[in-house]
């Protein structure tokens, strides 16, 4: 196998990897207000408050789950160089950034109640932009030097 096919191969492994994470905490924010006692939190007069959290919890999981399975559906155009997946790709791998962006520099997650919690979303977000970041660039990479041939 020489490296250039190699280099492919590591892109598709990555391309899936982040993408089915991206998928699984979608998926795992659909649950996140019951598994954190979020309404303990809230006084219960505030029912708009509420309603405009869930509504907003519920649209961000299931846009995050949707796109990144929609995103493995046309992984085979995505490897083909289609510049509309491309353009899909890299506004979830933008969406990612502003995740890691949020919480390394402009308003980390606190460290209470579980500092574990807090530090693992840090380094799992930087790691998943970091990632589609490298998936990104490949990519465009590939489809420029492919167009210029």
């Amino acid at each position: 196998m020489n490296k250039e096919k190699s280099i492919k191969v590591g892109i598709k492994i990555i391309y899936y990897i982040t993408l089915t994470l991206s998928m699984l905490v979608g998926f795992w924010h659909f649950f996140v207000p019951h598994l954190f006692n979020w309404y303990d939190y809230l006084p219960m007069q505030y029912e708009n408050l509420i309603v405009g959290i869930d509504y907003v919890n519920l649209c961000f999981s299931l846009l995050l789950f949707g796109s990144s399975l929609v995103l493995i559906i046309l992984a085979k155009s995505a490897f083909k160089l289609n510049f509309e997946t491309l353009v899909f790709y890299t506004f979830l791998t933008v969406v990612w950034i502003f995740r890691a962006c949020l919480s390394t520099f402009i308003e980390p997650w606190p460290l209470e109640p579980v500092p574990a919690a807090a530090i693992g979303q840090l380094i799992g977000s930087v790691v998943q932009a970091l990632l589609m970041v490298f998936v990104t660039t490949m990519l465009w990479k590939t489809r420029t030097r492919v167009k210029c041939e």
